[in-house]
């Protein structure tokens, strides 16, 4: 019988971590922020719109550079894809981009960047020469573009994007978190089963 109490004893060890594993899984799972989902979901949606007035401002400038039309309206159509291509990388949220353009960082700031590609888009002349699809686009892309602007100025006024900035860092922080209790708990296994060993050796 005391035989039988100490193989009881020395079996305690390994029994106890058998289930340590499964539960600590089960805690490190976390959840997506809806928050922060819808705000990227919206990001998405600005970015198109704004690569689309890309296309659009494309098309107009070779076009004018090409028929000779009118050169101005070609530079112009040229500094309308370099802001809209700013506007595409702010919603990135490309920390070196932000570095150096902080107005960037509020909403009403990109909101008010946004409105002006949107008209400078919207200026493209609507003459009887030109093609029908390429009009259409033209007021797709900009009154997209024109909508997610406002809607930028009216969140950046409600301070929504403070909002967003607090709980993006939290999500990094908390996903740092998880990334060290991971660490933890393979380290953690690599002892058991390195004491497991040991146990059986003796």
């Amino acid at each position: 019988m005391a035989t039988n109490a100490a193989e009881g004893e020395s079996s305690t060890p390994s029994g106890i971590t058998g289930g340590g594993p499964s539960s600590s899984s089960a805690r490190v799972r976390t959840k997506p922020d809806p928050f922060l989902v819808v705000c990227r979901c919206f990001s998405f949606i600005t970015a198109f719109a704004a690569i689309l007035c890309i296309a659009v401002n494309i098309l107009a400038a070779v076009r004018s550079f090409r028929m000779e039309l009118d050169i101005f309206d070609g530079i112009f159509r040229c500094y309308a894809v370099l802001i809209a291509i700013v506007v595409v990388l702010a919603e990135t949220e490309w920390e070196f981009m932000l570095k150096f353009w902080k107005v960037l960082e509020y909403w009403a700031g990109r909101g008010m960047l946004q409105i002006f590609v949107a008209v400078m888009t919207r200026a493209y002349p609507e003459s009887a020469g030109e093609k029908q699809e390429l009009i259409l686009l033209q007021k797709i892309s900009s009154y997209l573009l024109l909508a997610c602007g406002f809607l930028y100025v009216i969140s950046g006024i409600l301070c929504i994007g403070f909002v967003k900035r607090a709980r993006m860092k939290k999500e990094v922080s908390r996903d740092q978190a998880v990334k060290d209790l991971r660490e933890l708990e393979k380290r953690r296994e690599e002892l058991e089963a390195l004491l497991i060993q040991v146990h059986d050796r003796a």
